[in-house]
């Protein structure tokens, strides 16, 4: 038996929206800071700054014992890279997922960002990586399933040469930074949850190069393909009702 998805009022998702846009306004500025001779450790000290002046709480820091207010996934790391203090370099991408909690609602994101300038393979993973993202919030309405979602995303991601790191999925948010359902990148049209008015989650496509097999980073946290393949990364935290699909976390 699955577990309850907790559906949100008006009230909640006007809360969710405030810690969206709290959230979107700090990437923002992260993303910026991106550059050759940059360290994500100093990024990760910015977002520590910004969070306190914001009058937020970080939403990652301490969550399963992770050190950092930031994910920062440097090129083959998919997801959940430790902020190190070695400078970027000119054509890394580094992928940047970042959360807060505000009066208690939690909200995530993450952007795949080019350091300078950048190979045209790695730019065309990115374009995909953020196309998958657009896709599958379309297929994000009052009705449909969640595998309408998963499915746009793999069928779009594969059709371009690319492939969905299946360990790695998207996820009710809320009150919890992981709540039901899964959202998967790949799947079947039709199959799923089915998507109802007040339905909150966070999508997130995290799209490999190559082999879509990982393994578990150096520092315990991360996780990283097994051939060494560029990983993008987008995600947004969306709210779903009749009145239609809400980006709360829009950069």
């Amino acid at each position: 038996m699955s577990a309850k998805i907790e559906i949100k009022s008006k009230k909640d998702i006007d809360g969710m929206r405030e810690s969206g846009h709290i959230c979107a306004k700090i990437l923002r500025k992260l993303i910026k800071m991106a550059q050759p001779g940059a360290t994500p450790f100093d990024i990760n000290k910015e977002a520590e700054n910004l969070i306190e002046l914001a009058g937020v709480e970080t939403a990652f820091r301490g969550y399963q014992k992770f050190p950092a207010v930031i994910c920062a996934s440097l090129n083959s790391i998919a997801v959940h890279g430790v902020p190190s203090k070695i400078p970027l370099k000119e054509g890394d991408i580094i992928g940047l997922d970042f959360g807060v909690i505000s009066n208690g609602w939690y909200s995530d994101s993450a952007f795949t960002v080019g350091v300078g300038n950048i190979s045209y393979p790695a730019s065309r993973l990115i374009h995909v990586t953020r196309e998958a993202l657009a896709r599958g919030i379309g297929k994000a309405k009052v009705g449909n399933r969640i595998g309408d979602i998963s499915s746009a995303i793999q069928f779009y991601i594969e059709k371009e040469g690319f492939s969905a790191i299946r360990e790695l999925v998207g996820h009710g948010i809320g009150k919890n930074l992981h709540e039901p359902p899964h959202v998967p990148n790949y799947g079947v049209t039709g199959s799923g949850e089915k998507i109802v008015d007040g339905m909150v989650i966070a999508i997130e496509p995290i799209i490999s190069a190559g082999s879509p097999n990982i393994r578990e980073s150096k520092d315990g946290f991360g996780f990283e393909t097994t051939d060494g393949s560029l990983v993008a990364h987008f995600e947004h935290t969306i709210a779903i009702t009749t009145a239609g699909t809400e980006i709360l976390t829009k950069i």
